[in-house]
């Protein structure tokens, strides 16, 4: 185990690894980092979350609230490896960073808890990661801690992740006596000495023989029964040697068969090293990786990990400062140097690069090129968005973007002081070219300006930053969150003519639209069943277009539609004066005028809430929790705590924090993640008019 000083040698395609530090919030994620930083020489203090000083954590925001709010790049070396790391949020509300980060990273280590195990926003990040094919290993977190259980949260890992946990260590001690592990692929111990950052090499504790050899053995098997190698050694010699094990491991990391899991305390600086050679061993260097898939102009396109291929980025990240814009990119083909012209393949407009900043959080360091595997910034780029891609002008495509949430919460904002509406508009719009999921919009009704995001905390920060980084005073209202209209009950053979005559050419459409409803989250469907030519098949597109103008606002209270199929079974044209516009406008007022005539139903987006509370106080908890409407699922005692899970409308959720304080004492907390969309029913109804 060895960390490289000098952080400027060249590194081999090979040796770069891309990677994430994905978690519940609160499990350990910014101390790992730390921890890994401080061990390979990037930085030469450990920083710590409570005291404000690590290096990821650089915002004033997320120093006062000792939490992630965005994700930090920085780099380091380690054992002639440039490791790229992304320090990502662990609360559900900047699960958009996460997703963002997701999309550019080769590899992730999971952090967990060791007293819980596999928490609520563990499981969300779990599935972004197996939605982009990102390979993981877990480090088990805060073994130090009292009622800390490996092999409970292995468990947690095996029944709740639907992966087969790859144990490769056995944990030296309990709780306050944690001092190190048992490396079971060489069956050494590894031990740190209290008040040194050096760690000690040596045979395996006598107590603990037996155990490690019971363990290995158990490691072999279920490696034999995953991989054909390790299987050929395994019945032919008496053990599978090292070397064949950690191939073995790789090739099932790499394939997403199974999951490596090692376990220290990053607090006490207990088990990072051997996660870093971990990472070295197990997860993929950009070649490892298959070659990125794009298209261009329909024609589908690869591009592999070579620095001589054209040149082919993603831009994953935005920071709009006073000071200038960088833009943040992960290099998948190419070599890219100052004062290289790109393509912004979306927008078809060329971009000149300025500056090459190699990243450390908040410090920067200029090259003077980057290659294919590099995560850098660029300085220069003027209009380039989050999910854009930047390519050879020669040789454009598109890259797959990024997922972007849709927003479920709004408040309104505007300034206080009578000359500041243009510096608050200013504001929100580098504020949500930075954070794609934020969204901003006036009230057709009210004319406020509507600031939208995923969660009451994301607009707290929000908030805060048009406070705090533009200097603005505003005034804010009462959260709202979005909802939407869906059909219950559909109309057939609704028949609309569009007939407008004023002078010149003339307007006519008719269409004949079925309207049916879907389940809500189908959103919409449409078809058309005509036949004869009786609608060209320029116009049906056109009416489909129509349809889905119709779609923004529903007759129940101007809200989203969805859960609806539209089919068009009939029309009719002019010769003259029909036309793509004639057929989008009857598309629309048609569709309209269905669901005016149909059963609508309003539908609010739900939470799905875990809340830890003592066990003397989970009656009040579980009556409190059902006057907001909530519907419990389970609960389940642990260490004297009770974790209770409960499905509750968004609503009901604003001030529920200081309200769970309050019932337990400060003793209570609660997570939340977004559970999708239902049907409001009763006087709740009429509460959201």
């Amino acid at each position: 185990m060895r960390a490289d000083l000098n952080h400027n040698h060249p590194v081999p395609l090979t040796g770069i690894r891309n990677l994430g530090i994905l978690a519940h919030v609160d499990a350990g994620k910014t101390t790992v980092t730390e921890r890994i930083l401080y061990l390979t020489g990037a930085v030469h203090r450990r920083g710590e979350v409570h005291e404000g000083t690590t290096v990821t954590d650089f915002d004033p925001l997320e120093r006062d609230r000792g939490i992630t709010i965005f994700a930090a790049a920085v780099s380091c070396l380690w054992d002639g490896h440039r490791i790229n790391l992304i320090d990502t949020p662990g609360h559900v509300d900047f699960s958009d960073e996460v997703e963002r980060s997701l999309r550019v990273l080769d590899g992730a280590v999971a952090v967990f808890d060791a007293v819980a195990g596999v928490e609520p926003q563990s499981e969300s990040v779990w599935r972004q990661a197996d939605r982009y094919g990102v390979p993981r290993i877990a480090f088990v977190n805060k073994m130090d801690r009292a009622g800390a259980d490996l092999d409970a949260a292995v468990e947690s890992i095996r029944e709740r992740l639907r992966v087969t946990p790859l144990v490769v260590q056995l944990p030296i001690g309990r709780e306050d006596g944690f001092t190190g592990v048992v490396d079971l692929l060489r069956m050494r111990s590894l031990v740190w000495d209290a008040g040194r950052d050096t760690v000690t090499e040596g045979p395996v504790p006598e107590t603990l023989g037996d155990e490690a050899r019971r363990r290995r053995r158990l490691l072999e098997e279920t490696a034999a029964e995953l991989h054909p190698a390790a299987l050929e050694e395994f019945c032919a010699r008496p053990e599978i040697s090292a070397p064949t094990l950690i191939a073995a491991l790789r090739d099932l990391t790499l394939r997403g068969e199974a999951v490596v899991v090692l376990c220290g305390s990053a607090y006490r600086n207990r088990g990072v090293e051997p996660l870093l050679d971990a990472v070295v061993d197990y997860l993929p260097a950009p070649p490892d990786v298959p070659p990125v898939r794009a298209e261009w102009e329909g024609a589908a396109q690869e591009r592999p990990a070579d620095p001589a291929a054209p040149f082919a980025a993603l831009v994953f990240k935005v920071h709009a400062a006073p000071t200038g814009r960088l833009t943040y990119l992960r290099v998948y083909s190419g070599t890219i140097r100052r004062g290289d012209v790109v393509l912004d393949a979306g927008a078809r407009r060329t971009e000149r690069i300025g500056r090459i900043l190699r990243v450390q959080a908040d410090r920067h360091t200029e090259t003077d090129r980057a290659t294919a595997g590099d995560i850098v910034a660029v300085a220069g780029v003027k209009a380039a968005r989050a999910g854009a891609t930047l390519c050879a002008p020669g040789a454009p495509l598109v890259l797959e973007p990024p997922v972007t949430a849709s927003p479920v919460v709004s408040v309104a904002v505007e300034s206080r002081g009578s000359g500041d509406a243009g510096r608050l508009a200013t504001a929100l719009a580098r504020m949500t070219d930075e954070d794609p999921s934020l969204s901003v919009r006036a009230d057709p009704e009210t004319g406020q300006t509507l600031l939208s995001g995923m969660g009451e905390l994301h607009l707290e920060v929000a908030v805060d930053k048009l406070r705090r980084a533009h200097g603005l005073d505003v005034a804010v209202g009462r959260p709202r969150v979005a909802y939407r209209e869906t059909v219950v009950r559909g109309v057939s053979g609704l028949l609309y003519r569009h007939v407008k005559q004023d002078g010149g050419a003339g307007q006519f459409a008719h269409v004949v639209l079925d309207v049916e409803p879907l389940e809500h989250d189908a959103g919409f469907v449409f078809r058309s069943t005509v036949t004869g030519g009786r609608v060209p098949r320029e116009y049906v597109g056109a009416v489909e277009a129509g349809c889905r103008d119709a779609l923004a606002e529903g007759p129940l209270g101007g809200h989203p539609v969805t859960g609806l199929r539209v089919t068009l079974t009939d029309g009719a044209t002019h010769p003259k004066d029909s036309s793509e516009m004639a057929f989008r406008t009857a598309g629309r007022l048609a569709l309209r005028e269905a669901l005016r005539a149909g059963e609508m139903a309003l539908l609010e987006p739900l939470a799905e809430v875990t809340v830890t509370v003592p066990e003397e106080a989970v009656g009040g908890v579980l009556g409190d929790l059902a006057a907001r409407r909530g519907r419990v699922g389970g609960s389940e005692a642990r260490a004297g705590v009770v974790v209770v899970t409960a499905t509750v409308p968004l609503a009901e959720l604003f001030g529920y924090a200081t309200r769970l304080r309050g019932r337990t004492q400060g003793r209570g907390d609660f997570t939340s993640r977004p559970a999708g969309y239902a049907q409001v029913t009763g006087s709740a109804a009429d509460l959201t008019r």
